[in-house]
């Protein structure tokens, strides 16, 4: 039951704003009475850091760049007239694209009328379209789409057999900023292979979102690509979902896309507010300090309480763990810093692990995601008087109220509705709160070195891969264990590389490797 004091807090705390359709409950977090007063200074440096950052301020020291998604909604604010002429001519070239893709203007390479996307790129190349597309998705879409993000052969597969007889009516995106991340271009690769070997011209079906001048964007202009439209080096990945990387797909689905960027600007005044009582974001900024103590001591468990928010929690997971991931701190010291983000949906999550956030470790807090808007029309009673929307409401009421018996701590972000605009609004949202978070614990959330350290130690293996093979070519006939191997390559020290090359090797047809059956699989012998 809820006590007098309760109710007070929630009225002292509750956040809303009718414009942007959004409540921000945070009376559910213990911070003390004093928190707002004692975090005042920090916040208003950390406001000031984003009103720099908007202006054209170097965000990002290591690489000595700007970052501007937020001009990407409102050109104007961007610091140069050759900036906004860009963005605006962007979105221009984007729609007047769409348009004739619909109409049947630019038709396939079969003079079929393309009615099937299919999506290549991983991370903020996927993730952001990913979430759009099942938030917004109706069954009765402009054009289906389909998604390749990773390098997982039997994941292209099942992909390339879903669009079967399709492939001819489907228009391929290919999205990368660089130009050369491996997993897109495998997957562009192994789509150029299938298209080949159904007689099938990929230029005359593949688009290119990428910078300016990478070997993508030169590609797709030599190979006359039926398009190219921009990724500018001011655009993270993680925070690209409102440019032509999300806006793309979204538009030629047939989303409302002027509304998700009139959500996005609207939360970006909005939350420009120097009085953190009146700004969301500051708001969220300020409880994941208090909840963690500004050195990441907990994790934020994201549950949204509609199927149609269900991939909210990997878009934050990128967009949060990525930017707030860092060992050091501005000046150099050693932090260790991050904010742990996981989730699926409610209620389905109170068949899994609410029992362990109730009755488990207390080293979580817990972001509701509500919407009130049930569906379109009517629903059926399922009792007397109550409707399934109804029970959804009451499971995550009761969540709320276990939770708080059990002295755990969340807050509650609530919309009215799941449309383009709302998504405008959470996506922007949670952008501002990442960079404010990220100026009060004083790091840098626009680089990512340690993503770099995964892709060397691919390239590596790559490498020793390379070397094994070549030595047992070389020895054609002749059986070796992993270790002979490696001492044979004066490689002992990555003699388990060597193993799980072999065994990989081993599993699949493509480089003839075979092994000898021994009761101890260490001690086995490989040969071509």
């Amino acid at each position: 039951m809820e006590t007098h004091g309760q109710w007070e807090r929630y009225k002292k705390y509750l956040y809303y704003n009718p414009e942007l359709g959004l409540m921000v409950d945070i009376s559910g977090m213990g911070f003390p009475e004093n928190f707002f007063r004692d975090m005042q200074a920090r916040m208003d440096q950390a406001l000031k850091c984003m009103a720099d950052l908007e202006k054209g301020a170097i965000a990002n020291p290591d690489e000595g760049r700007t970052v501007g998604h937020y001009w990407l909604r409102a050109p104007h604010l961007a610091p140069s007239p050759e900036i906004a002429t860009e963005i605006e001519r962007a979105i221009r070239d984007i729609e007047d694209f769409a348009r004739k893709i619909h109409r049947g203007e630019i038709l396939s390479s079969t003079g079929d009328k393309f009615d099937k996307i299919l999506l290549i790129g991983i991370g903020g190349s996927a993730l952001g379209p990913q979430f759009v597309t099942d938030a917004l998705t109706t069954g009765h879409d402009l054009m289906n789409i389909y998604f390749l993000d990773n390098t997982d052969p039997a994941g292209f597969d099942r992909v390339f057999s879903a669009l079967g007889d399709h492939l001819c009516r489907t228009l391929v995106l290919v999205i990368s900023k660089s130009g050369g991340t491996v997993e897109t271009r495998n997957g562009m690769l192994e789509t150029r292979y299938l298209f080949a070997g159904r007689g099938l011209d990929f230029a005359r079906h593949a688009v290119s979102v990428s910078q300016a001048g990478s070997l993508l964007d030169r590609t797709a202009e030599e190979e006359g690509w039926l398009a190219r439209f921009p990724l500018w080096e001011w655009v993270g990945g993680r925070t690209s979902e409102t440019s032509p990387v999300g806006l793309l797909p979204a538009v030629l689905q047939g989303f409302a896309i002027h509304e998700l960027l009139r959500g996005a600007v609207l939360c970006d005044r909005i939350t420009r507010n120097r009085e953190v009582k009146d700004n969301p974001a500051a708001l969220l900024a300020l409880m994941w300090f208090y909840a963690t103590g500004g050195e990441g001591g907990k994790t934020m468990v994201v549950l949204p309480y509609k199927d149609r928010l269900q991939l909210f929690a990997r878009y934050l997971q990128q967009l949060i763990m990525e930017s707030l991931g860092k060992e050091k701190d501005l000046a150099g010291n050693i932090v260790y810093q991050g904010l742990a983000v996981f989730g699926n949906k409610g209620s389905t999550d109170q068949h899994s692990y609410l029992q362990q956030l109730l009755e488990g470790p207390d080293n979580f807090f817990i972001t509701f995601l509500e919407v009130l808007k049930d569906r379109n029309g009517s629903s059926p009673q399922v009792e007397e008087g109550v409707t399934s929307g109804d029970y959804l409401n009451a499971f995550l009421q009761g969540t709320k109220g276990a939770l708080r018996q059990k002295g755990r701590e969340y807050l509650t972000i609530t919309v009215e509705k799941v449309d383009a605009f709302s998504l405008g609004v959470l996506i922007a949202l949670f952008e501002r709160a990442v960079g404010l978070y990220a100026s009060l614990i004083n790091i840098n959330p626009y680089h990512q070195p340690a993503v770099e350290a995964g892709k060397k130690g691919a390239r590596f293996i790559v490498d020793l891969q390379r070397q094994v093979l070549a030595f047992l070519r070389q020895n054609r006939g002749k059986a070796y264990t992993a270790e002979e191997i490696a001492f044979a390559l004066e490689k002992g020290d990555e003699t388990e590389g060597v193993f799980k090359i072999l065994e990989h090797a081993r599993a699949n047809p493509d480089h003839g490797v075979r092994r000898t059956e021994e009761k101890n699989i260490l001690y086995s012998k490989y040969y071509i």
